[in-house]
């Protein structure tokens, strides 16, 4: 046999179960009430009777029989009193007992109606919210009871993937403009050369190397978008991380490339300085700022990489002598895919644009604060603060260059 829809819900078992609750309580009270009643009262049957003879006495002084009717003792008539009053109790005890089962049901079913008419505006709202449209809140009203830290739970996790969406949806929009271009290129040059019969060796030569320039920038490309993915996750492999070694490593990196372009690195590294994180992560966040450096400077220029302490803030920095930023460019750089190319950079050198965001992302992720300080014509220096360990710290970092 199937239940009703109505009794599989939560409001009919709570409306059972205080009823339930209730019956029991009343029931123990009077049953209770009934034991102490009969053992106080001794409530027993009249077992004994006597005949009484009923006289009548004249004025003369004698006595006439008028007739004959049964008796008992005094006691016995207050037992039988006792008994017939018990069973009356009983009686109505049952019928009160019973009739209280059905108004506590009734009652019962309308507070635990009123008691989860937030759950139904919860379940209401979460059927209205789609995963295309997260702006929906649920924003219960009322007591501060256990509803209302499930509403204000459910409004937290939403708002943090109508964040995580958002920020999915501007990635794959940027990604998809940024790749366009670099396959509009590919598929013109292998149109208009690689596969015309017309073409030339020369044009033929060159379409190649201007292909092999744009796959090269779309690996570039692919790669941040990979590195930016991986960090949204922040599923970070947490290990004491000693931010010389971080700096050193990633300037070994490209010490060859920086050879290559006449520039020398320059170590300013304090040793013992450690900080909770990912290493791989530092090291590319560090190696992405080596990486615009070496990419920037003019020949025979000097690329500084530093770390230290500063009152409860750990610091590491790489300093360049390159063209440098302008003032109105500098809240934008570490966008993603903002690019604020100087003149004279080459085609090949040019950047995808998410370098200094995934910077950004890595440092933010250990809880630090990326900060720059750069003039145009002089150069830029790029500082990463960190939180020393058991510090506590919650403010801002010191506004300063360290570098200086």
């Amino acid at each position: 046999m199937r239940l009703p829809s109505f009794m599989h819900s939560i409001r009919f078992r709570l409306t059972v179960l205080y009823s339930t609750l209730l019956f029991v309580l009343a029931g123990a009270g009077l049953a209770a009430t009934y034991v102490a009643v009969e053992r106080s009262t001794n409530p027993k049957p009249v077992t004994e009777r006597y005949e009484a003879e009923l006289v009548k006495r004249k004025a003369d002084g004698s006595e006439v029989l008028v007739g004959t009717m049964e008796v008992a003792a005094i006691e016995q008539i207050e037992s039988e009193v006792n008994l017939r009053t018990l069973e009356a109790m009983r009686s109505y005890s049952a019928a009160a007992v019973g009739g209280l089962f059905v108004l506590s049901l009734g009652i019962g079913w309308v507070l635990s109606g009123r008691a989860l008419r937030p759950a139904r505006s919860i379940a209401h709202a979460a059927r209205e919210i789609q995963a295309t449209d997260l702006s929906r809140r649920i924003r219960l009203d009322g007591a501060k009871d256990e509803l209302r830290e499930l509403s204000d739970t459910i409004d937290s996790m939403l708002d943090r993937l109508d964040k995580a969406f958002g920020a999915q949806r501007q990635l794959i929009d940027d990604a998809s403009h940024e790749l366009r271009s670099p396959l509009a290129i590919i598929r013109a040059h292998l149109d208009a050369s690689l596969k015309s019969p017309q073409a030339t060796d020369d044009e033929r030569a060159r379409a190649v190397v201007v292909i092999d320039r744009a796959t090269d920038r779309m690996s570039r490309l692919v790669e941040d978008l990979l590195a930016t993915a991986r960090r949204d996750t922040e599923s970070l492999a947490d290990t004491d991380v000693d931010l010389a070694t971080v700096a050193r490593e990633a300037g070994e990196d490209l010490a060859v490339l920086a050879s290559e372009r006449g520039l020398r690195l320059t170590f300013a590294l304090r040793g013992g300085l450690t900080v909770i994180g990912d290493h791989d992560a530092l090291r590319r966040a560090v190696g992405n700022l080596l990486s615009n450096a070496v990419r920037l400077s003019g020949p025979g220029t000097d690329i500084t990489i530093g770390c230290g302490r500063s009152g409860t803030w750990l610091w590491l920095a790489v300093a360049d002598a390159g063209p440098g930023i302008a003032e109105a460019d500098r809240p934008r750089v570490f966008d993603r895919f903002w690019r604020g190319e100087p003149s004279g950079v080459r085609e090949q050198d040019r950047h995808s644009g998410l370098g200094l965001a995934i910077v950004r992302q890595i440092v933010e992720s250990h809880n630090g604060k990326v900060a720059l300080f750069s003039e145009l014509g002089t150069g830029s220096t790029f500082v990463l603060w960190f939180p020393a360990r058991h510090s506590g710290q919650n403010g801002t970092p010191p506004d300063l260059n360290p570098l200086l």
